[in-house]
């Protein structure tokens, strides 16, 4: 079974939101196979992933940072996609933090970069904004050896 991973930003820019649908759809949709895929389910390029692995197909294994993650989403809608998404996972694992934490963010992160076979980074390029950011679990799976994919357009920058 192939395991392929994600890592991205939250914010994805209006301009870029279909670059990345498709980008994400030729990584998953690609693959002959069995297909695990990992997320944290954040909102942004996490949800879209996990979306885009179960229209795929894929056995999908959420990470979950900590125990209060749910407080952190932004607005219903986002964590009701969180649930929606989280309800039709196969598997579930969490991270030992009580409260949602740049540690706690970091843990996941580097599960999921240690359980996948490929890392999938939606990502500017650009360093991390805080500890467990997209640009130091990139970092973190090449220093691993892991392949990372990254799906992003030059010239284009995050909010």
């Amino acid at each position: 079974m192939k395991r392929i991973g994600v890592t991205g930003h939250r914010s994805i820019p209006d301009a870029l939101l279909g670059h990345v649908e498709n980008g994400l759809r030729a990584v998953l949709g690609g693959h002959e196979g069995p297909l695990e895929a990992f997320s944290s389910l954040a909102e942004g390029a996490d949800q879209m992933f996990a979306a885009i692995a179960l229209e795929c197909g894929a056995g999908l294994t959420v990470v979950i940072p900590s125990g209060d993650y749910e407080d952190g989403f932004e607005g219903a809608e986002a964590l009701a996609r969180y649930r929606f998404l989280k309800r039709r996972a196969t598997q579930e694992i969490r991270m030992d933090f009580a409260r949602s934490t740049d540690e706690a963010y970091y843990a996941a992160g580097t599960y999921i970069a240690d359980s996948c076979d490929r890392l999938v980074a939606v990502w500017d390029g650009q360093p991390a904004r805080g500890h467990g950011g997209t640009g130091e679990i990139v970092a973190y799976a090449r220093a691993l050896g892991k392949p990372v994919t990254v799906i992003w357009r030059e010239g284009v920058s995050r909010d």
